[in-house]
């Protein structure tokens, strides 16, 4: 075998370990699949594609976003009776577990929503407002509205989820995240929270 097919099968195993070691595996375990069905897909679906527009599609969330949301929900740091509920008792292998598996999940493709809005939201997310100090989501969330490990992913999130809680941020109603969202809500206006929540929602 020549050496340059040696390095050639030597670089594809590499791509290959690497990209393995990249993607989440999904847990194939009972206890995992007893929770899904049990606690979390009565409102965010059996893959993380929740039905109604007030529950958050779980689907390709980031898996570190997904567990410190549902410690914070066990541990009473973010606030909401239901989620305290869903998640007490949760031990942390089970939160690790719940977090791979939806993060693993596909997210569905979703239909962009009021082009008009949309529009207004699009210049929003990619350049802010300089006349009232909003930044560009972009620049924390990224291009395509995919996130970090530490900041969610928000393309294709219901819109009127996004609305829920860019409202809480600016009201200070929600505190278990970053504090710089509490200042950059409170400076959006109804009208540019409707529509960057809008043009987030149409983005894959």
């Amino acid at each position: 075998m020549s050496t340059f097919v040696k390095l050639s099968l030597m670089s594809v195993g590499l791509m290959l370990a690497v990209q393995a070691a990249a993607a989440p595996a999904v847990p194939n375990s009972p206890r995992v699949a007893e929770i899904v069905a049990s606690r979390c897909a009565l409102c965010h679906g059996p893959e993380g594609e929740s039905a109604s527009a007030v529950y958050p599609r779980l689907a390709a969330q980031h898996p570190d976003y997904i567990a410190k949301q549902l410690k914070d929900f066990r541990d009473g740091r973010r606030k909401s009776e239901t989620m305290a509920e869903m998640a007490k008792g949760l031990q942390d292998e089970d939160i690790a577990g719940l977090a791979v598996f939806f993060a693993g999940r596909k997210a569905a493709f979703r239909q962009p929503g009021d082009g008009d809005f949309a529009a207004v939201g699009k210049f929003i997310f990619q350049r802010g407002n300089s006349y009232s100090g909003v930044p560009a989501c972009a620049s924390c969330h990224g291009a395509n509205g995919h996130g970090t490990q530490q900041l969610p992913r928000l393309a294709g999130q219901h819109p009127a989820y996004l609305e829920i809680q860019l409202k809480e941020f600016s009201k200070r109603e929600r505190t278990n995240d970053n504090a710089v969202m509490h200042t950059v809500a409170a400076k959006l206006t109804e009208l540019e929270t409707r529509a960057v929540s809008i043009y987030i929602g149409g983005l894959q």
